[in-house]
């Protein structure tokens, strides 16, 4: 089966998708401890194939017999990921957007689709999703440090979440920089998506005076207030003191 897409730039880090691994973990932790057994997809790895070994290690914590594939267009990147394999818990194939014939339960593909046209999105959410899986897509910085993720399933675009390293974070606003594909231009004002921003960076300065008690105090007052603004915020403290903020997609799409 011919791998479905563009070889993307590759970049990858250690602990590059740490946050978005913790939010799969406890978010989509009653999916994979009732499918037996769960299947994984990592799409599109990257030059190194550390984060899907990472993905492994921290899904593993929660289900032992969870079993993770990294798919990637370019053979060579294969290549050089199968000495890291661990069958039939690890293993690295060529595959796009088709899933090599893959009929996973959760595919996980951070920082590809940003490298494709936003008229592209649609489609590709759709194809990963063909089979019944949930998609969590989204991007990240190159540390990290600030990322935003997309939550879909087979009718459509379900949940955004933003997640931010709080100790560095000078403003919400920066987490625009790290919007997915669908979003990113759209943060324009007079967009549902700009407003979300704008109300979060404005509830972020009011809670100024909580910086003194450590920024998380400062986001977690910031995502109450969010929520009691009328955001349909998804998550609570637990996830908040993470520097994570989840809202239903409906009130961020780009086709208001």
């Amino acid at each position: 089966m011919k791998p479905q897409g563009v070889v993307t730039r590759g970049t990858t880090n250690a602990n590059r998708l740490r946050r978005v691994d913790s939010w799969i973990a406890f978010a989509l932790r009653p999916l994979l401890t009732t499918v037996d057994p769960p299947l994984v997809v990592d799409l599109g790895y990257g030059a190194s194939p550390v984060t899907t070994l990472e993905l492994r290690t921290r899904l593993a914590r929660i289900r032992s017999d969870v079993r993770v594939v990294g798919l990637e267009i370019d053979p060579d990147r294969v290549f050089h990921a199968l000495p890291y394999a661990d069958p039939p818990f690890l293993d690295f194939r060529p595959g796009g957007f088709e899933l090599a014939g893959l009929q996973p339960v959760l595919v996980r593909a951070m920082n590809v689709l940003r490298q494709y046209d936003e008229s592209e999105v649609d489609g590709a959410w759709h194809a990963l999703t063909a089979s019944g899986s949930l998609l969590v897509e989204g991007t990240c910085d190159e540390l990290g440090r600030l990322a935003s993720w997309v939550l879909v399933g087979p009718e459509g675009p379900r949940s955004l979440t933003l997640a931010a390293r709080l100790s560095t974070l000078d403003t919400p606003a920066t987490l625009a920089e790290r919007l997915p594909k669908a979003l990113i231009h759209h943060n324009v004002r007079g967009t549902p998506v700009h407003a979300l921003i704008t109300a979060l960076d404005d509830a972020w300065q009011r809670a100024a005076p909580l910086t003194a008690y450590g920024p998380r105090q400062r986001w977690q007052a910031a995502a109450g207030a969010l929520r009691d603004g009328g955001w349909p915020v998804l998550d609570g403290p637990r996830r908040w003191r993470l520097g994570e903020l989840s809202v239903d997609w409906s009130c961020v799409t780009a086709r208001s």
